[in-house]
């Protein structure tokens, strides 16, 4: 496996300098979620390092790699360019930097559409990568960390989520994006177990 050293060094190489402060915010507030939420760190640290590892590469490239490397890709997901990231990035953390723990490559994957079902370090991730410091808005940010204040345990996190996934559909219609069927089916299932 790669050291974070390493990946810091690829990261810079390859994102852009407001993307690479948003990937080590998304680090940090990982791994202070996953303290929280009693979740390894270590995991979360490398998982929010290499969340947007692909991020910065054209959309004609993350097509053209995902027909080369990822062939069965959900064709819903194809239908939004702004998530093909997630899946390469996945891809790469395992075969570029040796990543061979599933949760990470699971976390990395799900962090931009989620999934029903999601485990504790994928909601960690995903909630992460809304709410850094460092590039995100902070009001929304305060709103999201007092949901998390207000209620115990992974409680909290899902309502967190919920949150968070139905601010994502209303931006997506508002921009006329696709929004491919897992995103709807996780604030389903979202919705439902944490209206009780």
């Amino acid at each position: 496996m790669s050291s974070i050293d390493e990946i810091k060094t690829y990261l810079k190489s390859v994102l852009s300098e407001e993307r690479y402060f948003h990937t080590l915010g998304v680090m940090i507030e990982a791994v202070e979620l996953a303290q929280r939420y009693g979740v390894d760190v270590k995991k979360a640290e490398i998982a929010g390092l290499l969340h947007d590892c692909a991020k910065c590469m054209k959309t004609d490239e993350l097509r053209e790699f995902i027909d080369k490397n990822i062939p069965c890709l959900d064709k819903n997901e194809l239908k939004n360019y702004k998530t093909l990231h997630a899946p390469v990035g996945a891809y790469l953390a395992r075969e570029k930097f040796n990543i061979t723990d599933d949760d990470i490559i699971s976390a990395i994957r799900w962090h931009t559409l989620g999934r029903v079902n999601m485990t504790l370090l994928e909601k960690i991730v995903f909630l992460a990568d809304k709410i850094e410091r460092n590039t995100r808005d902070i009001e929304y940010r305060n709103q999201i960390i007092k949901i998390l204040d207000d209620n115990q345990g992974e409680i909290g996190l899902n309502k967190a989520l919920f949150r968070c996934f139905a601010e994502t559909i209303k931006s997506l219609v508002k921009r006329k994006l696709y929004i491919c069927t897992s995103t709807i089916n996780v604030y389903n299932w979202l919705l439902e177990i944490t209206e009780n």
